[in-house]
């Protein structure tokens, strides 16, 4: 696996596969990274399960966070890890112990350990390395585009606002949608004109 240079299909078909993601240093803090990445992907219907000893007895989105992964009582698709690349290989270590293992290894932005994608890959895991899903997420579901920022999707018609309950192109609902009153207005002005 190139881990320089991902397909767009590769990318897409595991965020439409796995249901239950493990945020391994989720953080309850509303302005850290993964606060805004745990609660998007929640949002897109993703069983999230925030993973970090030091708020243990504490909740991110209503959902209490564990100490390791082994404390998760349910299977696991996916493990998120937002640590730095030095904690990669422990992370990878312990969900290689998982019974079933996960589908999918996800490493943050910044994130790469070479020797631990070859390990995961070894016992028949998909990894990603130096992504963040919400962005690739957002950037292949054309949600990206509505902030004005190149997805790299071309298409000659604009993307549909999100609305409550709307079916996204990969295959979730949103839950949170453009909760903004201008988006409302465009969404209702919409379905009014059609």
């Amino acid at each position: 696996m190139n881990h320089d240079a991902y397909d767009d299909n590769y990318i897409r078909s595991i965020l439409n596969n796995v249901k239950s993601i493990a945020m391994v240093g989720a953080s309850p803090v509303n302005v850290r990274p993964s606060y805004f990445a745990f609660k998007y992907l929640a949002q897109r219907g993703y069983d999230m399960i925030p993973v970090n000893p030091g708020h243990v007895g504490k909740a991110l989105m209503g959902k209490p966070f564990v100490a390791s992964l082994a404390d998760i009582d349910r299977p696991i698709d996916m493990i998120d890890i937002f640590r730095n690349s030095s904690h990669i290989m422990p992370v990878v270590d312990e969900a290689l112990k998982l019974s079933p293992l996960p589908k999918v290894i996800w490493m943050q932005l910044g994130a790469r350990d070479d020797a631990a994608a070859e390990k995961a890959e070894a016992a028949g895991l998909k990894v990603v390395m130096n992504r963040c899903p919400k962005i690739e997420y957002g950037r292949l579901s054309s949600e990206i585009s509505w902030m004005g920022v190149n997805s790299r999707t071309l298409s000659s018609k604009r993307a549909p606002i999100p609305t409550q309950g709307m079916r996204l192109s990969l295959n979730r609902t949103s839950f949170g949608g453009g909760q903004t009153a201008a988006s409302d207005r465009a969404a209702k002005n919409k379905t009014e004109t059609t």
